[in-house]
């Protein structure tokens, strides 16, 4: 198949074009390159199979493919903050610039949401059937609310125009390729570990969060993507194993072999006390179930930030 995958030179989209082109699909990697990084694809450029379009969701477009896969925004608080107008027009306005290019060639849209959609959330874990409970007047909401905007203009194209959709809900992911100012738990403690900086742990500690290595995303993207049962989601993906935030920062140290000590600050106005999918509806409906555990997809990560970041 020919393949558009729109922020396809992010974290995740650069891994998941990496496993198209291995699996003999043609990729079109669309990316305006805000968050995305040239060296992220940088050794697929050669490959006939795989061609770079520079140009941002938020404008309409038109691009010959057979599929859609839609990863386009910035996902990582700092990034989406720094220009919440921006994220949320890449949200609202790029979905119907992919759905309309969907319409129109009438092909199938894949559209990573997030577990953002359920907000700070009152049932643990979160099933897909819980609504969220989400601020939509926070520093967090152009994320939040644009995503949660997303699904419903989705779900609307699908009843009104019959556009095949499918929509993933994607929980904390970690791997490779993470950037290192990403603002994100794992990245933030890899980095200020091997640079021998104090952790920075929000509040308590006592927050829950799940950790899914790329890998296992990849693998439930791609049982979405070849699925023809006419299921279109939405629906949870990640690793089910929670831990404190406290507890996770500790094992970053103890494989890091860091001396770093922990360092306590406010939490971020909004910030989800809880956070772990309910992981059912993936099982039952694509066969999902993560594979890398934490320990392993940690020291993967690690080796990866060694490569890459000056310490």
């Amino acid at each position: 198949m020919r393949i558009l995958v729109t922020g396809g030179a992010g974290f995740i989209g650069s891994n998941l074009c990496e496993r198209l082109l291995a699996s003999g699909h043609e990729v079109l990697c669309m990316d305006n390159f805000y968050t995305g990084s040239k060296n992220n694809i940088r050794e697929y450029l050669n490959n006939p199979s795989f061609e770079v379009i520079r140009r941002d969701i938020s404008e309409p477009f038109v691009i010959e493919a057979d599929f859609i896969i839609n990863l386009a925004c910035p996902a990582s608080v700092p990034h989406y903050q720094k220009d919440p107008l921006k994220t949320m027009k890449d949200n609202v306005f790029g979905i119907f610039n992919v759905l309309e290019n969907a319409r129109r060639l009438k092909i199938p849209v894949l559209h990573t949401s997030t577990s953002e959609v359920y907000g700070s959330p009152a049932v643990h874990p979160q099933p897909e059937t819980y609504n969220g409970n989400v601020n939509p007047v926070s520093i967090r909401s152009c994320y939040d609310e644009g995503k949660r905007a997303a699904e419903t203009i989705l779900s609307d194209y699908n009843r009104q125009y019959g556009v095949d959709i499918k929509v993933i809900r994607v929980f904390n992911t970690y791997g490779p390729r993470m950037l290192e100012n990403d603002g994100r738990a794992v990245s933030n403690f890899i980095v200020q570990s091997l640079k021998g900086e104090d952790l920075t742990v929000y509040g308590d500690g006592k927050q829950t969060r799940s950790f899914c290595y790329i890998s296992d995303l990849i693998d439930g993207i791609i049982l979405f993507m070849e699925d023809k049962s006419g299921f279109t989601g939405p629906v949870n993906m990640g690793n089910n194993y929670e831990f404190t935030i406290v507890d996770f920062a500790k094992l970053v140290l103890s494989i890091t072999g860091s001396k770093s000590k922990l360092k306590f600050v406010e939490l971020p106005k909004d910030d989800p006390i809880q956070r772990d999918p309910d992981l059912t509806l993936a099982k039952k409906m694509l066969g999902y179930n993560p594979k890398v555990g934490v320990e392993e997809g940690l020291k993967k990560t690690i080796e990866y930030f060694k490569k890459t970041i000056k310490y």
